[in-house]
């Protein structure tokens, strides 16, 4: 069987069926509360009560030397049934230099002492400041800065802003990183 014209004209409907534009994806809304699972999922574009921050405004922030840049990305523990000797090492955290690591501080739902732990740390780069700008970040794509600037507008600070980018972004930009750890006391 030879190909004839309806053939090509399939074909090329095919081609451009296969090359148009699909839908638009659909915008994911802030929820109610807090996320609180599957926190690396496509984030909200807006939160309510503080800035949204694009890579190069965070830069010009962090420029400034004006805000207190804070990393939320969770550290997770030593496991407890780690064969005795066993050597671990917790993976290291290259981020935005200067930042405080809060780290676990973005979970959804926060046992008392780590919103302890978390009101602590913004009230020391703060200076207690609840008018001092502050960063929120972690990794692009990740609900645990999301829930950190949430948390800190919902405490009444009032110059909150949200990077989502976070270091990914930061590292898609060409800025420096550093070696972080965690402030005692998030595990």
């Amino acid at each position: 069987m030879t190909p004839g014209r309806g053939s090509a004209a399939l074909f090329a409907a095919l081609v451009a069926a296969c090359l148009a534009p699909g839908p638009a994806p659909a915008e994911v809304a802030e929820p109610d509360g807090y996320r609180t699972a599957d926190y690396r999922a496509e984030v909200p574009a807006t939160l309510a009560g503080a800035r949204v921050l694009d890579p190069a405004a965070a830069h010009e922030r962090w420029l400034s030397g004006a805000a207190a840049f804070v990393d939320v990305l969770p550290n997770p523990p030593r496991p407890a049934n780690l064969p005795a000797g066993t050597v671990w090492r917790d993976k290291p955290r290259h981020s935005i230099p200067g930042a405080i690591w809060l780290a676990n501080a973005g979970y959804g739902a926060l046992a008392p002492a780590m919103e302890d732990y978390f009101r602590a740390g913004l009230a020391r780069v703060s200076g207690g400041n609840p008018d001092h700008p502050l960063v929120f970040f972690c990794l692009a794509e990740c609900w645990m800065s999301w829930n950190a600037a949430r948390r800190a507008v919902g405490y009444g600070y009032s110059q909150v802003n949200w990077f989502p980018a976070g270091t990914d972004g930061w590292a898609e930009g060409g800025w420096p990183t550093e070696l972080l750890t965690p402030e005692p006391g998030g595990q």
